[in-house]
């Protein structure tokens, strides 16, 4: 694709700050796992069989336990490279540099791609689990309302549970937190937050409900439940037959992305074969893993509640 660039007799170096919502799901990622030369690892699952009466007159009950093998393989391998002519830099006032581009690819695509697939991968799993997950249209939250769905979202199934142990997020759309900011029922602070790295972000409300933080995500187009890792011009879009989020809850014991490889590499002209300029390349193999519990082997730390009106 050709590189396309703003000459001029001066120009600023520096580039107008970019003000999108940085990373949210940063928290979950982890790299506390042995891979063992393979694109796979593996999670063991145990249960065991519970109690008996005991017989006064000898013996005991004798139980069983079963031990299974799960594997999880990585699928989400990702590149890019950019090669930025030499003359593109000194005519632009070194604005073209590999500075700038990497600085901007990392917060406008790296940065919003690690949420939505975290985003997709959780919600897949939850819509996969009964009783997880539910749809409404957007018309369906009110002032009057949005406290007590909330509540009942958190309450669901098990995720009592990890709400107790303060394991829960709470990832939110814009238009419910404005909404909760109202709620006459809901009497805690909603803080505004700057999330930030390198010094620009962009402030992003958060709050907590019986214990569990809620997160607004800013950028609603990272915030579905299913994408396009593949469109015609690179980076991701939401795939066909896709719902936006309304809110997605998730737990930090058994939610990860979990980083395989990160490599980026960066050539100066002389240095490599592709042409006369700098050379920037950069790969990323990530996934994210919604892990069963351990008792009896059923996802039940994620709930999806999502738009009930798919995108065409």
């Amino acid at each position: 694709m050709a590189n396309t660039c703003n000459y001029a007799e001066r120009w600023d170096s520096e580039l107008i700050d970019i003000l999108i919502q940085n990373t949210l799901t940063s928290p979950f990622i982890t790299s506390n796992v042995r891979w063992l030369d393979a694109k796979t690892f593996h999670f063991t699952r145990m249960s065991t069989s519970g109690f008996k009466n005991h017989s006064r007159d000898g013996g005991w009950n004798r139980g069983s336990f079963t031990q299974t093998d799960v594997p999880f393989t990585l699928n989400h391998d990702r590149d890019v490279e950019f090669l930025v002519d030499a003359l593109d830099v000194d005519e632009t006032n070194a604005t073209a540099s590999i500075q700038n581009i990497s600085r901007t690819f990392e917060m406008t695509q790296a940065a919003p791609e690690t949420d939505a697939l975290f985003f997709a991968r959780v919600a897949t799993a939850a819509k996969s689990s009964t009783g997880y997950s539910a749809s409404s249209a957007d018309s369906d939250w009110t002032t009057t309302n949005v406290y007590s769905k909330l509540k009942a979202i958190l309450s669901a199934g098990k995720l009592r549970r990890y709400r107790s142990r303060g394991t829960l997020v709470a990832y939110v759309a814009s238009f419910i937190m404005d909404l909760l900011e109202q709620s006459k029922d809901f009497t805690r602070t909603i803080e505004m937050t700057q999330i930030a790295e390198g010094g620009v972000g962009i402030e992003s409300r958060i709050t907590e409900i019986d214990g569990t933080t809620l997160i607004e995500v800013i950028d609603d187009e990272r915030f579905y439940d299913a994408f396009n890792f593949n469109p015609t011009n690179g980076g991701f879009e939401p795939a066909t037959g896709a719902h936006k989020l309304h809110v997605l809850v998730a737990c930090g014991d058994t939610c990860k992305t979990v980083p395989k490889h990160q490599a980026i590499y960066y050539f100066a002209p002389g240095q490599h074969t592709e042409g006369d300029g700098y050379l920037y390349q950069n790969r990323s193999c990530f996934d994210t893993f919604v892990f069963p519990n351990g008792k009896d082997g059923v996802i039940d730390s994620v709930y999806a509640e999502y738009d009930s009106t798919a995108v065409a």
